[in-house]
């Protein structure tokens, strides 16, 4: 926690947030949102956010409600103004490349290398 960022956030990064921000909401994941007290000049008239995650430092974690405030998008966090959901929307789910929970499908070598024969339809390439 005091020199790996990838852990969540450090010491420092929690310190300066507590000083000049306030707390804003948490997402379905844990995450904490905050914004700054104020406006800090070279920030385009805008006040600053900011995301502590809740473990491993990964941006995919971050909601499109919430992404979506953090970059100034919407002026209202989503605890305020819930973002609208259509019917065919499906729920956030962050990246799970690299994860043991990723997408293996049939034949990749990450899933015991095991594929069915080509079909009828494949001919191999042979050098004349």
């Amino acid at each position: 926690m005091l020199f790996t960022w990838w852990n969540g956030s450090t010491i420092g990064v929690r310190n300066t947030i507590a000083r000049r921000a306030r707390p804003i909401g948490e997402d379905a994941f844990g995450n904490r949102y905050f914004e700054a007290k104020k406006i800090i000049d070279g920030d385009a008239g805008r006040r600053r956010r900011w995301v502590i995650y809740k473990g491993y430092a990964d941006a995919s974690k971050v909601p499109a409600e919430w992404h979506g405030w953090l970059h100034h998008t919407f002026e209202e966090p989503p605890t305020e103004v819930p973002l609208k959901r259509r019917s065919w929307e499906k729920d956030h789910v962050p990246n799970l490349t690299g994860t043991p929970f990723a997408y293996k499908p049939k034949g990749s070598i990450a899933r015991g290398g095991e594929r069915a024969a080509a079909t009828g339809d494949y001919q191999a390439w042979k050098p004349e």
